[in-house]
This record gives structure tokens, C-alpha cells and sequence, in this order.
């Protein structure tokens, strides 16, 4: 298989075409003591990420998109001119942070100087631990690793026990969103930073589209191929339900291209990020939509090029715990400008 190239880019797709709509994740504040609607079969996950992580060989060979990402999460740390005593990795993968914060950095030293001691967080004991024998935890300060309990249950640090707490691909599977955000502001420091990044919107909108069209010429019929993903529309609502200030989001589109649909389908299984809603089929594909899928991908979106692309959209997300002295939004009605003025008079429309 072609090594697949990783370019971030604003995708000509969403600028001259209508991207189809893609099957999405919306939430609603729920009743206190409410049951946590299930969309993902957590049991079904945890399985896919241990096989993934036993072939270590494959598992790193698919790192590409992870620490793409953890390096573009890590530069947000940049930005903030403080040092962090005590931070967390929550949903660590195969600790993707950790060897970040542990490169070099032209004409300045690397990220882990300024953090006192990491924690490296997730529920896949072997993933967590695929890379012990790797010299990066040498480089950091002081690095700890933790299995945490099953998803959607408790965390078990202290409250305000973090100066930092970090995340990056992981939170997309996550049943219970909003709750397991309020635990993460619960066990911050006040006026302490939460960095994220998830998959979510129209992430592999390519390969959903030429699944459900092959389903319906091979079946007559759609099934559930790709996992529901969270809107960006929503982030900023959930972050500020889980008490957390000064909120920036924003998205960034990834694309990587694969030679064909199964070398891409087969990138995601070695990755852990297979199918596990529990709508899926426990069947799986047939051979004769697979096939159909392919040709109907590279006639959507190949563009007649010999790769096919795939975009994944990653979701960044900051927002701050209060504490005093913060900086705070001022009431409405006391801005003393007038927009008139500023646009230089007129009605604005």
C-alpha cells in the first residue's frame, strides 16, 4: 500500500460544490438523573482499539493522523505563557502528546520544559502501553501512564488535581458528551486551560456517501457504515453547559490520500476507529457494495486522479475553568463606540 500523503488543506469540494449532509451527533440539555442515550457499544470499542494496538508494527505505520494532529493541538500550548505543574492526557491513544511535547523545536526548547508532570490517560491498557520501550518518555520531565474505568463512569483524580488538561482524537467516542466535559472542569484548577480536538461534522464524507450509495443500488436500502460525529454548531454550547469561560473554537479540514477504499477501510481498522455504533450490522459489508463503493467513490471524488482523498475534520475547542482576576465579557448596553462611526457612518445592513 501507498504511503498516504497528509496535507491540510480548505477543500475545493465544500468551496465549489455542495457537500452532501452528513449523518450528525446534536445535543439537548437533559433532565438531572436522566439515562445517557447510548450511540456508541463502548464494550465493542474498547475491543477494536486492544486488536488494534497488539500489531504494533501496523498501529505505528497509521500514527500519521494522530500526530498530525497532536502536533497542531500541542502549538495552542504556545500561546499560553505560563508553566503548567501538573497536566493531563485525557484519552491519551498511544501517548501522540507526549511524544510531541518531547520534539525539538527550531530555536526554542521543546514543550515538556514548560510542564512539570503528564499524565497519559485512556480506557486501551495496550495502546496506552504500545510504546514503552520508546526513548520520548526519557525526554519528558516526569510521565506517568493510567488505564481509566469504562467510558461514561467517573474519573478518578481529585477534584482540581490539573493545571492543563489535553485531548486529542478521542472524545468523538464518547456516549456521554456533556457529562464527561463537566467531570474534566471539575477536576481543572481554577483558571486552568482545556485543549481538545475531536473528529466531528463531515468528517469522511467521501467514503459515507459511497457507502450509502452503494448499499442502495446492491440492497435497496441504507445502513449505519460510519459512526455519528458531533457538529461544530454544538461545541460551544456543551463547553459552556460543563462551566468552562472564554471559549474558542474552531475547525480544520485534513485530508490524506489513500490508493483505494480499502486501503483506507483498512488504515481506520488498524487505527481502532472502526465502526462501533450500535446501529452497525454485525454482519458487515458485503463484498459486492465494498465493491461498488469504490467505483462509485472514485467517480464522486477522485477527480481522475489515480488516489482517492479522504477528509477528516477535526474540531479544536479551548475553554478556560473561572477563577479570579479572569477576564470577563461586559454587560450588554455599555459599549461606548458607535458601529456608525467606526464604519464610517450610514445604516448597516
Amino acid at each position: 500500500m501507498k504511503s498516504a500523503s497528509l496535507r491540510p488543506f480548505l477543500p475545493r469540494s465544500a468551496i465549489h460544490r455542495r457537500l452532501p449532509r452528513c449523518r450528525c451527533r446534536h445535543y439537548a440539555v437533559q433532565q438531572p438523573g436522566a439515562p445517557t442515550l447510548q450511540v456508541f457499544n463502548d464494550q465493542t470499542k474498547y475491543l477494536q482499539r486492544q486488536r488494534a494496538a497488539a500489531d504494533i508494527e501496523a498501529s505505528r505505520k497509521v500514527d500519521y493522523l494522530r500526530d498530525e494532529v497532536a502536533i497542531r493541538l500541542c502549538d495552542r500550548l504556545l500561546d499560553i505563557s505560563r508553566h503548567f505543574n501538573n497536566v493531563l492526557d485525557f484519552g491519551a491513544n498511544a501517548c501522540n502528546i507526549a511524544r510531541t511535547l518531547a520534539n525539538p523545536i527550531p530555536d526554542s526548547p521543546p514543550l515538556a520544559t514548560r510542564i512539570s508532570h503528564l499524565t497519559s490517560a485512556d480506557t486501551s491498557s495496550a495502546l496506552l502501553h504500545r510504546d514503552d520501550s520508546l526513548p520520548f518518555d526519557a525526554l519528558l520531565p516526569s510521565h506517568t501512564r493510567i488505564v481509566l474505568p469504562p467510558p461514561d463512569t467517573q474519573l478518578p483524580f481529585a477534584p482540581q488535581s490539573f493545571n492543563a488538561v489535553l485531548s486529542s482524537l478521542s472524545l468523538h467516542w464518547v456516549n456521554d458528551l456533556p457529562g464527561q466535559l463537566a467531570q474534566i472542569n471539575r477536576i481543572l484548577k481554577p483558571d486552568s486551560p482545556f485543549i481538545a480536538a475531536m473528529l466531528g461534522g463531515d468528517s469522511l464524507y467521501e467514503l459515507r456517501t459511497s457507502l450509502q450509495l452503494a448499499d442502495l443500488d446492491r440492497r435497496g436500502g441504507v445502513s449505519t457504515h460510519i459512526s455519528p460525529l458531533a457538529d461544530v454548531r454544538d461545541v460551544g454550547g456543551l463547553l459552556t453547559k460543563a462551566g468552562f469561560k472564554l471559549l474558542t473554537v474552531d475547525v480544520d479540514d485534513i485530508i490524506v490520500e489513500y490508493p483505494s477504499v480499502f486501503a483506507l477501510m483498512t488504515d481506520l481498522q488498524a487505527m481502532g476507529e472502526s465502526n462501533a455504533a450500535l446501529t452497525a450490522e454485525k454482519a458487515g459489508l458485503r463484498r459486492d457494495v465494498m465493491a461498488a463503493a469504490e467505483g462509485i467513490y472514485r467517480e464522486l471524488h477522485a477527480d481522475g486522479k489515480e488516489a482517492i482523498p479522504a477528509t477528516f475534520r477535526i474540531i479544536y475547542m479551548i475553554g478556560w475553568t473561572e477563577g479570579r482576576g479572569q477576564a470577563k465579557p461586559l454587560e450588554r448596553g455599555s459599549g461606548q463606540l458607535n458601529m456608525k462611526d467606526i464604519l464610517g457612518g450610514g445604516d448597516i445592513k
